[in-house]
C-alpha cells in the first residue's frame, strides 16, 4: 500500500513563502533583504507574517507584535497588512495554477492543492512531476515579481502538504509512491494535521514524539485517549493513509474582518468609524470573490475578554459595504460599550454568488446615512493615523508608502517595485496633496 489510493505522485501543494512579507519587499524596494513584520502594529497587535530575515531573530506568525519588536533589530519594518495587494498577487498565482490543471482547491490566500492527474496531459512519473513543479515555481516567481513558492508533490494531500513545508523557502519535495512512511517517520508529531498543543502534550507524556512513534501505537489506545473520530484520524495519518480528494471551487461560508485595539474603546463615534472601515474590507472581499451576503454579524470582545456576537438578516443579499455597515451599526447600538471594547469584528454569512438588492424594501427602515460613506472615503478619518506600509500618492512627488506617522505628521518613502530606493519626506497628516492609493503594479 503506497499510503494513499493513488499510484502516482499527482497531488501538489503550492504554498507561497511568507507571502505578506514577500509582497511588501517586492513593492517596497528599500525593504528587500531586511526584516519585515506584517500584522497588527499597535500594542496588542499580532504578527501575521514575518519575513525570513525577521525569523532569524525568532519572530514568527501569531507572536504578539510587542514581542517581535523586542526580538528584532533596529531598522525592522513593522507594517499594517495591505490585503488588496495580497489578493491581487494571489489571483495571479491561481491563474498560473489554472493553466496546469482544471482542478484546484484554494485553501487560503497563499496556498492551494493542484490535482495534476486531472489535466490528463502531464507525465506523472517522479521525473515528470519534478520537472513540472520546477516549471510552476519558476512561472510563479516571474508572474508575481519575485514572490516564491514552495511545492510538495505526493500521492495524497497529507504528503503534499508536509512536503511543501520541508524545504522552505523556494523549495521542492517530490515524494515517490511507496516512500510516504519513510518521509513521515522521523518528523515530529506536530507536522500532522490535527495535532495541536493539547494533543502534542498528551502524546509527549506517553513518550510519543515522532510520527513513527505514533504509527506504532495500537489504534484502540488512540481512540481511548482522543475519542473515536480524532483517535482514528491520527492512526490513519501516522500511517500516511489519506484518501481526501482535491475539491475545486470550495464554498466560502463567511467573510469577515476584525480589529484589536491598543486601547479599549468606549467612544461611539470612534466605534462607528471602525465599523465603517471593517465593513469596507468585508464588502471588498465579497466583491473580489463575486459573492453577496444576507446575514451581517458583529463580534465584540470586552476589556475582560468576554465575547459576544449579534446578527441580522436582510431580505436580499448584498455586497454593498454601506449596507453591511448600516446593519453592523444597528447591531452595535444595542450593546453596552461603556466598559471598553478590546476587539471589534464585522462578518457576512449566508453567502450567494449574486446580488439582488431590493432598493425599495430590503430593510425594515430607511437606510441610516453613513458619514463618511465607506465606499467613498478618500483619506483616513481625522482620529486615525495613516497606517505604516499604506500605499499613497502625492500630487507633487508621486507614488510611495507610509513609513510612519505621529504628532500630526506623516512620513512617506517615495519608491515602488521598479524604482531604486527612494527619498523620504514628511508632511502634515492632513496635507491635501497626499492621497491613499491602490497597490502598485510590479511588472
Amino acid at each position: 500500500m503506497n499510503g494513499g489510493r493513488r499510484r502516482e505522485a499527482s497531488i501538489a501543494h503550492v504554498d507561497l513563502d511568507a507571502m505578506f512579507a514577500a509582497v511588501e519587499q517586492r513593492d517596497k524596494v528599500s525593504l528587500r533583504g531586511r526584516p519585515v513584520i506584517v500584522g497588527g502594529v499597535a500594542g496588542r497587535g499580532v504578527v501575521a507574517t514575518a519575513s525570513y530575515e525577521a525569523r532569524q531573530y525568532g519572530a514568527r506568525s501569531a507572536m504578539p507584535t510587542a514581542e517581535a519588536r523586542r526580538r528584532c533589530p533596529s531598522g525592522t519594518a513593522f507594517l499594517a497588512p495591505r490585503f488588496s495587494a495580497y489578493r491581487k498577487t494571489s489571483e495571479v498565482v491561481m491563474a498560473v495554477l489554472a493553466e496546469v490543471s482544471p482542478l484546484i482547491e484554494q485553501v487560503s490566500i497563499d496556498e492551494a492543492y493542484v490535482d495534476l492527474a486531472a489535466a490528463g496531459r502531464h507525465d506523472l512519473s517522479v521525473a515528470g512531476v519534478t520537472a513540472l513543479a520546477e516549471q510552476v515555481r519558476s512561472t510563479i516567481a516571474a508572474a508575481t515579481g519575485g514572490v516564491t513558492a514552495s511545492i510538495g508533490v505526493g500521492t495524497s494531500k497529507l504528503v503534499a502538504k508536509i512536503g511543501s513545508d520541508l524545504h522552505k523557502p523556494n523549495g521542492l519535495t517530490v515524494v515517490a509512491p511507496g516512500d510516504e512512511q519513510a518521509l513521515l517517520r522521523p518528523l515530529p508529531v506536530t507536522r500532522l494535521q490535527g495535532v495541536g498543543p493539547a494533543t502534542a502534550e498528551r502524546l509527549r507524556r506517553a513518550g510519543l514524539h515522532t510520527i513513527g512513534d505514533l504509527a506504532r501505537v495500537d489504534p484502540a489506545d488512540l481512540i481511548d485517549w482522543f475519542g473515536q473520530a480524532h483517535g482514528a484520524s491520527l492512526h490513519r495519518l501516522a500511517r500516511a493513509r489519506d484518501d481526501r480528494t482535491v475539491v475545486g471551487e470550495r464554498e466560502a461560508k463567511s467573510v469577515s474582518a476584525e480589529e484589536t485595539f491598543d486601547v479599549d474603546l468606549t467612544d461611539r463615534a470612534r466605534l462607528n468609524t471602525e465599523i465603517d472601515l471593517l465593513a469596507t474590507r468585508v464588502g471588498g472581499r465579497l466583491r473580489a470573490g463575486g459573492l453577496s451576503a444576507r446575514t451581517v454579524t458583529i463580534k465584540v470582545r470586552h476589556h475582560d475578554f468576554t465575547t459576544i456576537t449579534r446578527s441580522a438578516t436582510r431580505a436580499q443579499p448584498t455586497d454593498d459595504p454601506r449596507l453591511v455597515a448600516q446593519f453592523a451599526r444597528r447591531l452595535l447600538s444595542d450593546i453596552d460599550t461603556s466598559a471598553g471594547i478590546r476587539l471589534l469584528g464585522v462578518g457576512a454569512t449566508t453567502l450567494a454568488d449574486f446580488v439582488q438588492d431590493d432598493l425599495f424594501g430590503s430593510t425594515t427602515a430607511e437606510p441610516e446615512p453613513l458619514e463618511p460613506s465607506p465606499a467613498v472615503v478618500e483619506r483616513p478619518a481625522a482620529a486615525l493615523d495613516w497606517r505604516p506600509g499604506q500605499d499613497v500618492r502625492h500630487d507633487d512627488h508621486g507614488p510611495g508608502w507610509v513609513w510612519g506617522s505621529g504628532r500630526g505628521r506623516v512620513t512617506i518613502r517615495f519608491e515602488g517595485p521598479g524604482t531604486p530606493p527612494g527619498p523620504v519626506r514628511t508632511f502634515p497628516v492632513d496635507d491635501p496633496a497626499l492621497h491613499p492609493a491602490d497597490p502598485p503594479d510590479w511588472l
